[in-house]
């Protein structure tokens, strides 16, 4: 027998349970209201009915995408809270998705951090140590000599 409920309003017949385009598509967007904001913003005079499908699946991936690499962000700053400071170092330091965004600012954001190889102290090599004074060498006196 089929799955449902009998109704007195209609005659007794088997009601079908409501399914909506998002469970049907397996999402957590809205794919109605996707569809709803697409039809009355005039980006086209016609939306094909697989369109707002296909767009509320990708918000939903960069949605999912954003927040797991800004969880991971604050899980490094031993943080349990998601700040805009976390979502702006997720973005940032991913290539693609600072790609996507290279335009955005993110409120309340700040900046990447980054020191300049200028304002860095010098390194010293080994090979440029100062030699002895009491060390004695040929190649050195005869060098000496060629200069005076």
């Amino acid at each position: 027998m089929a799955s449902g409920k009998r109704s007195k309003s209609t005659g007794g017949k088997i009601e079908k349970k409501v399914t909506s385009r998002s469970e049907k598509a397996g999402l957590a967007f809205p794919v109605g209201r996707v569809a709803r904001l697409l039809k009355n913003g005039n980006y086209a005079q016609r939306i094909g009915s697989g369109a707002p499908v296909y767009l509320a699946a990708v918000l939903e991936y960069l949605c999912a995408e954003v927040l797991e690499l800004s969880g991971n962000a604050a899980h490094d700053n031993k943080k349990h809270r998601i700040t805009a400071r976390f979502i702006q170092l997720a973005v940032r330091n991913d290539e693609e998705l600072n790609e996507l965004m290279r335009g955005v600012v993110i409120a309340e954001g700040g900046v990447l951090p980054q020191m300049h190889n200028e304002i860095l102290p010098k390194k010293t090599s080994v090979k440029s140590a100062k030699v002895p004074a009491n060390y004695e060498d040929e190649d050195r006196d005869e060098d000496v000599a060629c200069l005076s």
